[in-house]
């Protein structure tokens, strides 16, 4: 420290060389947080949180024939027929991906990004999609909780025949 700097320190100013010192270092202190910061992240795993594939739809009663249900956080229409019968349509448009929507009015699955239309039991009726919507695995638990298992694509001659207790 030179003589000037001793009769800043002393009068409370810092001089121009201490103030910019300073702030060189604090910048390459953020420097080094920050590349820490980033390292640590590249090195972590991301994991996606994703639903199980095999999910619980509940009770067959809980359903009227004819009735489509859509469980949102699956992405899955629970169909029952007027026959009584189940099955599990994808709600995922074979086209590009997108979350269809069930058109009560109408009686179809329509594709609201590009206008693919689908049938009740899956079929494409119009739009762009190359394929019928996925049909998954149903089948009942010991308790008679319905079970969709979205791991197992299956046709559409699966059905799953469930008789309703009713007592």
């Amino acid at each position: 420290m030179d003589n000037e700097d001793k009769e800043n320190k002393k009068d409370g100013i810092i001089s121009r060389r201490y103030f910019l010192e300073s702030i060189g270092v604090g910048a390459i202190g953020v420097a080094v947080a920050g590349s820490i910061a980033l390292t640590g992240e590249y090195l972590s795993p991301n994991v996606l949180k994703e639903p199980p594939t095999k999910f619980k739809a509940g009770l067959p009663e809980n359903y009227s024939p004819g009735s489509t249900t859509l469980n949102k956080e699956q992405k899955v229409y629970i169909m029952r027929a007027k026959e009584g019968y189940f099955y599990a349509l994808s709600a995922v448009c074979t086209h590009l991906g997108c979350i269809t929507n069930w058109k009560s009015e109408e009686g179809i699955i329509a594709c609201p990004c590009h206008g693919s239309k689908f049938n009740t039991e899956g079929k494409k009726i119009a739009g762009p999609a190359p394929r019928p919507l996925q049909r998954f695995l149903m089948t009942l638990d010991e308790h008679g909780q319905l079970v969709v298992d979205k791991s197992i694509i299956v046709g559409e001659e699966v059905i799953l025949k469930a008789s309703i207790n009713k007592g």
